[in-house]
């Protein structure tokens, strides 16, 4: 058995990815998407019908210049979705305009119309994960859209105040990034001797599970961004793993043992006071990686999605 199989059976693995070739060819149960990897997919051959279409469909729904812009971009988003989920048994996640991460309304807004769009297709909305920035507004708009049975995934996701308000709102999944805790202490502290038992993205993951389990929280954790395999391995038994094409492949061309290293332990009868706004942004504002890198990732993803916009753009 290879490292890929044995991690399989103590953990969900979704793949990282919209490129429907690496999901067949890991055989993923989920995936998930983000605009930086829309972009990527847009730029392959493969997928330049999915781009035609969308500027089809924009012409023909009509308004001005940056209505059918966006008609387009909800047009690719949903085509993408629909494709990936014709190649999975289970979901995908599709994620918001990263401009939106402050706005509860329009946030909310945007889940509908895909969600929408979606079921205008056919496609049931339980097979749909709505990705948002875990800001408050996110998990508020999250907290909403859940009592609709819109499912979210609650991305960029780096403190504690934000995995226990996305708990407290009953949000489906979160999505802590491991790699780019990583990146942010490397980079400000410098990690010399690498240990998984000291990695702050491994610690605050493992933190956040077990914080999850002792208080029997039903939301889910899918630690994502990993910068090497050791991370990952060292999470085995977490509820979801979302995982690049590159380390899915050298898991799956190893076949050297590993163990489970997360179980879930006796839990609390008694839950926690509940985090209140103001509490979350001073403790959320306490951790001076999860600002950084929290801003950082919604102005990557928001450019990414201008770069969207300005292909749509100059097709239209």
């Amino acid at each position: 058995m290879n490292q890929l199989e044995a991690l399989k059976k103590m953990t969900t693995v979704v793949i990282d990815s919209g490129d429907v070739e690496s999901i067949l060819k890991y055989k993923s149960q989920d995936a998930t998407t983000n605009p930086s990897l829309v972009l990527q997919a847009m730029s392959l051959k493969i997928y330049q019908t999915l781009l035609d279409e969308a500027i089809s469909y924009a012409r023909k729904i009509g308004g001005n210049h940056k209505k059918k812009v966006e008609n387009a971009i909800y047009k690719i988003m949903v085509s993408l979705g629909i494709n990936i989920l014709e190649n999975i048994s289970g979901q995908v996640s599709i994620e918001v305009d990263a401009r939106n991460s402050f706005d509860k309304e329009a946030s909310i807004k945007q889940a509908n119309k895909l969600i929408n769009m979606f079921e205008t297709k056919g496609v049931n909305r339980s097979r749909i994960l709505i990705k948002l920035a875990a800001t408050w507004e996110g998990i508020k708009a999250a907290e909403e859209l859940e009592k609709n049975n819109i499912h979210c995934n609650l991305t960029l996701l780096f403190s504690f105040a934000q995995a226990k308000a996305c708990a407290e709102s009953n949000v489906y999944l979160i999505s802590p990034f491991v790699g780019r805790i990583y990146d942010w202490y490397n980079k400000n502290t410098f990690i010399n001797d690498y240990s998984c038992d000291t990695d702050p993205g491994v610690i605050a993951v493992r933190k956040i599970y077990y914080y999850y389990k002792e208080y029997n929280y039903s939301t889910i954790i899918m630690g994502a961004s990993f910068r090497r395999k050791e991370q990952i391995l060292a999470l085995a038994g977490c509820d979801r793993l979302t995982i690049s094409p590159v380390f899915l492949e050298e898991l799956k061309s190893s076949t050297d043992f590993f163990e489970r290293k997360l179980f879930c332990i006796k839990k609390s009868n008694k839950l926690p006071e509940k985090i209140r706004k103001s509490d979350f942004n001073w403790f959320h504002n306490q951790d001076a990686m999860a600002v950084d890198q929290l801003s950082d990732g919604i102005r990557r993803f928001g450019a990414d999605q201008i770069k969207l916009e300005k292909i749509i753009s100059s097709r239209l």
